[in-house]
C-alpha cells in the first residue's frame, strides 16, 4: 500500500500514522483547503472534508456545523495564532495533528509575499502536547520524524538527524 511514490517523505509517513489510528468508514474533517495530502487521503479511501479558506483564528464556525468524526490538522497549527480556541471548539472524539518542529539551527519560517504563509508557532513536542491537555485532549501516539532535503550544507546535513515533525494522535477526555 505504501509502495506509491509520493511527493515526500512527509507525506508517506504521515499516511501511515493515519492509516494506524483512523478507520476509513469515518468522516475526517481536514483543517485548511484541499490540498496535495488531503487528495492522499481520498485517494487511498478515506472520506475527506476540508474547511472553506477561513480564518481558523477568527471563525470557528466550520468546526460546529461539519458532520464528521476525526480532525486532521496536518502543517496548520504554525500558522495560527491562537490554535488553543481551535482545539477547545473541535466537535468530535480524535485528532490527528502534525506539526514542524522548532530547530536550534533554522528559524521559524516567514513569507515576505504572502500573508498566510508564515509561522507563527514552531513547537517544541511539549508545547503541543501541554496545548492538548489544556483543552481536554488525551495523547494516545505520537512519533517525530527527520526529513533530510537534498542540498549541500551544514543544515541539510542537520536534518538528517534531528527531528523536523511531531505526529500526535489524541483523543478527547472532557
Amino acid at each position: 500500500m505504501y509502495e506509491k511514490t509520493f511527493p515526500n517523505k512527509r507525506f508517506k509517513h504521515t499516511l501511515h500514522f493515519l492509516d494506524k489510528h483512523i478507520s476509513k468508514s469515518e468522516q475526517i474533517l481536514d483543517l485548511g483547503v484541499p490540498n496535495p495530502f488531503s487528495k492522499i487521503m481520498i485517494e487511498n479511501d478515506f472520506k475527506v472534508l476540508n474547511t472553506n479558506g477561513e480564518d481558523l483564528d477568527t471563525n470557528q464556525s466550520s468546526l460546529k456545523t461539519a458532520n464528521y468524526s476525526v480532525v486532521t490538522a496536518f502543517e496548520i497549527f504554525e500558522h495560527l495564532l491562537n490554535p488553543f480556541t481551535v482545539l477547545e471548539n473541535i466537535n468530535c472524539t480524535k485528532i490527528l495533528i502534525s506539526v514542524p518542529l522548532k530547530l536550534w539551527f533554522s528559524g521559524a519560517y516567514k513569507s515576505k509575499t504572502d500573508m498566510w504563509d508564515r509561522h507563527y508557532h514552531e513547537f517544541e513536542d511539549w508545547q503541543l502536547d501541554w496545548l492538548l491537555e489544556k483543552t481536554g485532549w488525551e495523547i494516545k501516539d505520537r512519533e517525530k520524524f527527520t526529513h533530510p532535503v537534498k542540498k549541500i550544507g551544514f543544515r541539510p546535513l542537520l536534518r538528517y538527524f534531528t527531528p523536523r515533525y511531531y505526529l500526535v494522535f489524541a483523543e478527547r477526555i472532557k
